[in-house]
C-alpha cells in the first residue's frame, strides 16, 4: 500500500481496488462486499445532501459493531460531516448528554440499545435512523422523512446505469480539519470529547501499516468496541486501507465465542484489552502446567522445549492458528501473564496510547518489544518523562507529535490542562525511559499511592500479582490511613466448583496475601484483604473506576 497524503484518498482507493472482496462480515449475519459498502455510502451522502448536512456538521453513532455501523461511520467522514462514535455500553442518560453536547443533527443507533434511549431527551436531533435495516424511527423533518422512504429511487436516478468504481470519488481533507469528536469514558463519570483530526488518523494507520503490514483479503476480528478509538483506528479504518475483510461478533468476545468463531475465521492481526488474554491463558492454558508435574517438566531442558512448542501451538489454535500477533492494549497487562507467554515464544506485543492520540504512542512489533515495556514510541511523535532520573525515577510522561488531539470539544479549560504551552500533551501515566527508547509505564499518577514514611507506591504492580493467584478475579489495593487494604472480587464459581465453602474460600484468599508480602518490599505489604461482593465498576475500556472505593468502609 502507497502512502498518501490523505485518509479519504486512501479509503478511495481500497474500496476502487478490492471491489468485488468482501469487506465487512457479521458473525453468523451480513456480508458486505467493498462494492455494495460504497453502494450505501452513496446513499447516505445523497440523504445527507437532501435534508441539509454541511461539511463540519456532527452525526453519532451509537451501536454494537457491526457491518451497518462500520459503512455508516465511512458515510459520515466521506462526506465531510463529524463522526462522533458513541460507547454502545454508554449509560442513556450519558449518550443524550454526548448527542446535546457534540451538537449532532443525526443519531444511527443500534436496536439493542435504543429502546432505553429518549428522543425527547434529545430535541435538536433532525432524525434517528436505526442501524440495522436503517428504518427511520424519529423523524423531525419533512426532507428526511422523504428522502428515506425514495432513498433507493433516487439512488437509481443518480446512477442508472449501474453504480461503478470508478464512479467513486471522495472529497479530499485537510490534515488539521476534524474527523472524529470521540468521547473518553472517563474514571469519574463524565465524558470529554476529543476533537481527533485527519493528521491523528493518518498518522496512526502509516505507523500501523509501518509494523504490522496486512495484505487484501487478510482478516481481522472486530472485538474492541467501536466507540473507542483503539478498535476504530487499530482495527476497522487500518483494516480498510489495506482492503483486509473485517468481521463483527456482534456479542460478547467470551472465551467460548472466541475459541468457536476464530476457528472459523483464522484472523490475520488480533487487538484486544489485556483481559481478554489473560482470562484465556488464565482458565485454559496455565492449568496445565501450573502445578508440581508442570513444574518439574519445565525445569528439564529437553522435555521443557517440547512442552512449551506444544502449549504454544495450543494456544495459538485458540486464537485461530493464522496470526501474525497479538496486540493488547487498553489497560495494563499482567507482568505473570506476559512472563508466561515470552516463555512459550507467543507472538504478543503491547500497544500504548490515549484517546488524545488517536490512539497510539508507544508500540513495537512482538520480536521487539522487551518484557513489562510498551514498545518504544511510535512514529511522528516525541515522548519525554519529567523526571531527574527518567532511566530509573518514574516521572509524568508528556508526547507531542501529529498523533496529538486538536483539543476537547467546547472545554479550553481542559484542554489547557492536558496540552501545555509548549505542545506537550501530559499523559497522567507514570514511566521509565531506558536508554534505547524503551517505555515502562508505571501507573497513573493519580492512582499513585503516597505513604506517611514518603514511601511511592503503584497499586497496579501489586493488583497485576495478586489477580493472578488462586480464586481471584480481579482486585484493588487502596490507602487507608497508613496501611495499604486489597478489596478482592473472588473467582467464586472456581472456588465452589473445588468444594470450597465462604470460610475456606477466605482463607485462601488470606493465604494469598501471605505469599504476595513475601515477593513485595517491606513499605508495601497487605496489612488486609477484604472481599468484594460483586465485580468492580469499570469504564468502557475495562480499567475500575477506583474512585467509586476509595472511601469504603473497611
Amino acid at each position: 500500500m502507497e502512502i498518501q497524503n490523505s485518509f479519504i484518498e486512501l479509503i478511495e482507493q481500497s474500496i476502487r481496488n478490492n471491489w468485488n472482496q468482501d469487506a465487512l462480515t457479521d458473525y453468523k449475519g451480513i456480508t458486505l462486499q467493498y462494492k455494495d459498502v460504497a453502494r450505501k455510502i452513496e446513499k447516505l451522502h445523497i440523504l445527507f445532501e437532501h435534508i441539509g448536512i454541511k461539511p463540519g456538521d456532527k452525526i453519532a453513532l451509537c451501536g454494537r459493531n457491526s457491518a451497518n455501523w462500520t459503512a455508516t461511520f465511512l458515510g459520515i467522514i466521506t462526506y465531510g460531516a463529524v463522526a462522533v462514535p458513541i460507547l454502545h455500553e454508554f449509560k442513556a442518560d450519558n449518550v443524550h448528554n454526548i448527542v446535546n453536547h457534540s451538537e449532532a443533527r443525526m443519531l444511527f443507533v443500534g436496536d439493542q440499545v435504543w429502546e432505553n434511549f429518549n428522543e425527547a431527551a434529545m430535541p435538536h436531533l433532525d432524525g434517528i435512523i436505526e442501524l440495522k435495516n436503517f428504518d427511520l424511527v424519529v423523524s423531525r423533518s419533512k426532507e428526511l422523512s422523504y428522502i428515506r422512504e425514495h432513498l433507493n429511487e433516487e439512488f437509481g436516478k443518480r446512477y442508472p446505469c449501474r453504480f461503478r468504481a470508478e464512479q467513486v470519488n471522495y472529497r479530499r481533507e485537510l490534515p488539521e480539519e476534524l474527523a472524529v469528536i470521540n468521547y473518553t469514558s472517563g474514571t469519574t463519570g463524565y465524558s470529554k470529547g476529543v476533537m481527533l483530526p485527519y493528521r491523528s488518523i493518518l498518522s496512526n494507520i502509516i505507523h500501523i501499516h509501518d509494523k504490522v503490514g496486512l495484505k487484501p483479503g487478510d482478516r481481522i476480528v472486530s472485538m474492541l468496541p467501536l466507540g473507542h478509538i483503539f478498535g476504530l483506528v487499530f482495527d476497522f479504518l487500518y483494516g480498510m486501507t489495506v482492503g483486509a475483510h473485517l468481521w463483527f461478533l456482534t456479542r460478547m468476545p467470551s472465551p467460548k465465542i472466541i475459541a468457536e468463531s476464530f476457528a472459523e475465521i483464522r484472523p490475520r492481526v488480533i487487538a484486544c484489552v489485556p483481559l481478554i488474554v489473560e482470562k484465556i491463558f488464565k482458565k485454559n492454558i496455565l492449568p496445565k502446567v501450573d502445578n508440581r508435574m508442570g513444574k518439574l517438566l519445565l525445569k528439564l531442558p529437553i522435555i521443557s522445549d517440547r512442552i512449551k512448542e506444544q502449549i504454544r501451538q495450543q494456544a495459538m489454535e485458540v486464537f485461530g492458528g493464522n496470526f501474525i500477533e497479538i496486540v493488547v492494549g487498553g489497560a495494563p497487562f499482567n507482568p505473570e501473564v506476559e512472563a508466561f507467554l515470552r516463555k512459550i515464544n507467543f507472538p504478543y506485543t503491547i500497544a500504548y496510547g490515549m484517546t488524545e492520540c488517536a490512539p497510539l504512542i508507544c508500540h513495537s512489533r512482538w520480536d521487539e518489544i522487551l518484557y513489562t515495556s510498551c514498545g518504544k514510541t511510535v512514529a511522528n511523535m516525541e515522548t519525554r518523562v519529567l523526571s531527574s532520573d527518567p532511566e530509573k525515577i518514574p516521572g509524568e510522561l508528556v508526547c507531542k507529535g501529529a498523533n496529538v488531539m486538536l483539543g476537547y470539544y467546547k472545554n479550553e479549560e481542559a484542554t489547557a490542562q492536558t496540552i501545555d504551552k509548549d505542545g506537550w500533551l501530559h499523559t497522567g501515566d507514570m514511566a521509565i525511559k531506558d536508554k534505547e527508547g524503551n517505555i515502562f509505564i508505571k501507573g497513573r499518577c493519580k492512582n499513585m499511592l503516597l505513604t506517611a514514611s514518603g514511601q511511592n507506591i503503584y497499586p497496579e504492580e501489586i493488583e497485576a500479582r495478586l489477580n493472578n493467584m488462586p480464586f481471584v478475579n480481579e482486585s484493588l489495593v487502596i490507602l487507608s490511613g497508613d496501611k495499604l487494604i486489597a478489596l478482592v472480587y473472588a473467582d467464586n464459581e472456581e472456588a465452589y466448583a473445588q468444594g470450597f465453602n465462604t470460610k475456606q474460600l477466605e482463607e485462601a484468599i488470606e493465604n494469598n496475601r501471605i505469599e504476595l508480602n513475601k515477593v513485595l518490599p517491606a513499605y508495601c505489604q497487605i496489612t488486609r484483604v477484604k472481599l468484594y461482593p460483586e465485580e468492580f465498576e469499570k469504564t468502557a475500556k475495562k480499567s475500575i473506576k477506583r474512585f467509586l472505593y476509595q472511601d469504603i468502609a473497611l
